[in-house]
C-alpha cells in the first residue's frame, strides 16, 4: 500500500468526530459480519468519500435485480483487463457462488480481449449468449469506453430489460473505478501477485 490505513476505529478528537463515526458504523454495518477491508481503511483517509463509495457500492451488490452470477462476471472481467489482483481474488469466489461455473471464470479470465475484432475464441467458448454479451460489453466499456450499437443491442437481443443494463452498466462502470482506485494506490499489496487461479477458488469453497 502506498499509503498508510486508516485506523480500524474512529479518531476520537478533531472535526468532525461524530459524523466521522457514523461513517466508520455505515461501512462496518455493510461488511458485517467480516471487518473492516484494506480498501475501506484506504478511502477512510476521506471520510465523506469513503461514505459516498459505501452508498454507491452497496446499492450495486444489494439492491439490484440484475443476476448476480453475471454482474460479477463482468467484474471479474473488469478485474482481468486491469490487472486488478485485489478486486479479481475478492469477486471470483463470489461468481462462483453467483452460479458461474469454473470453466466460465476461466474463460471470462483467458479470452483475448474483444475490442481487438477477432471474435471467433468468444463464440466458439463455454460461455452461454447472456454471459458473451456482458463480455463484449464489459471489454468496450473498459477498453474503448464507446460501445457500439451492435454490442448494445445484443444485451436487449439475449434478454436485458432496461433496469438490468442499467445496473449492469452501473456495476462495470463502478468497478471500473475501484480497480482503478486499487491498483493505482497497491491497496491490499497485491500489484506483485499474481491472480488466484480458479482451481484454488474452486478448492477453498469447498
Amino acid at each position: 500500500m502506498r499509503l498508510p490505513y486508516a485506523p480500524n476505529t474512529p479518531p476520537t478528537d478533531g472535526d468532525d468526530v461524530a459524523d466521522t463515526a457514523d461513517i466508520y458504523a455505515r461501512i462496518a454495518a455493510r461488511r458485517n459480519p467480516r471487518p473492516l477491508i484494506p480498501l475501506d481503511l484506504s478511502l477512510l483517509h476521506s471520510p465523506p468519500v469513503a461514505d459516498g463509495w459505501n452508498s454507491f457500492l452497496g446499492a450495486i451488490r444489494t439492491r439490484t435485480i440484475v443476476d448476480l452470477g453475471l454482474l460479477e462476471l463482468a467484474v471479474c472481467r473488469v478485474a482481468v483487463l486491469n490487472g486488478a489482483v485485489y478486486e479479481w481474488n475478492a469477486h471470483a469466489p463470489l461468481a462462483l457462488k453467483g452460479g458461474i461455473a469454473p470453466e466460465e471464470l476461466q474463460a471470462c479470465r483467458t479470452l483475448p480481449c474483444t475490442t481487438e475484432g477477432d471474435l471467433a475464441e468468444l463464440e466458439s467458448s463455454v460461455l452461454t449468449p447472456r454471459q458473451r454479451a456482458v463480455l463484449r460489453y464489459t471489454d468496450q466499456m473498459t477498453r474503448t469506453i464507446k460501445v457500439e450499437d451492435a454490442v448494445f443491442a445484443q444485451l436487449q437481443i439475449v434478454g436485458f430489460n432496461d433496469r438490468e443494463i442499467v445496473e449492469l452498466t452501473t456495476g462495470i462502470a463502478g468497478y471500473n473505478c475501484v480497480s482503478r482506485f486499487l491498483v493505482a494506490l497497491d491497496v491490499g499489496e497485491n500489484n506483485d501477485r499474481e491472480m488466484k487461479s480458479v482451481e484454488e477458488l474452486v478448492a477453498a469453497l469447498k
